[in-house]
């Protein structure tokens, strides 16, 4: 459970879902579960809408008053200059899209944090799941008006191989140091497991 208070105007992060942006906290109720007290959140996110959470089941994090600019294809490009075009010469779409978010490789998170991240990815997988992921990646609302959809097959097979990779080398390290990392994998996506036992076969 929670210890964290959370109060209306906040601005907040849900660490699973960092494709929703920044949220700002409109109502808060106080309840009781199981003896325990908790909060009913009602907050509006910049590219979800507005969610109903438990503070005791949402991984949120309280985000500074100034906006961190997003990882995504279209703050990338709403953030630069020249729009699409100034920004193709510096940073090509295909690049952008394949790109992990900065957390899960974030040198300065733990990384038992940072593995906890890289299962979330795996919500992904799944042919059907490929627009759900493109709207995360691009923060594009339609990303088809922008790519085709070879483009994004394309782009999810190499952010895919990104994550597997990013993946595999932070269990390695465990391994390495004689860390426990089964603990961690208890609930992994079962693709995750899958590419785990791909990578090993192949020593």
């Amino acid at each position: 459970m929670t210890t964290q208070v959370f109060n209306p105007g906040m601005q907040v992060r849900h660490r699973q879902r960092p494709e929703w942006g920044t949220g700002s906290i409109s109502r808060v109720e106080q309840l009781t579960r199981a003896g325990t007290r908790d909060q009913r959140l009602w907050i509006k996110f910049g590219a979800a809408g507005l969610k109903t959470l438990l503070a005791s089941m949402a991984d949120l994090e309280i985000v500074e008053a100034v906006p961190v600019a997003e990882h995504t294809f279209a703050a990338r490009e709403a953030a630069s200059d020249g729009g699409w075009l100034g920004r193709i010469a510096t940073k090509k779409p295909e690049k952008a899209m394949s790109e992990l978010l900065p957390d899960a490789t974030d040198p300065f998170l733990t990384p038992e944090r940072r593995i906890k991240i890289l299962l979330g990815l795996y919500r992904f997988d799944g042919g059907a799941k490929l627009i759900d992921w493109a709207v995360a990646q691009s923060g594009l609302d339609d990303p088809l008006s922008r790519f085709n959809r070879t483009e994004l097959e394309s782009f999810y097979k190499e952010w895919s191989l990104e994550r597997d990779l990013a993946l595999h080398r932070l269990v390695s390290e465990f391994r390495r140091q004689r860390k426990p990392v089964e603990g961690l994998l208890v609930d992994a996506p079962r693709s995750a497991l899958q590419v785990l036992q791909k990578f090993d076969k192949s020593r």
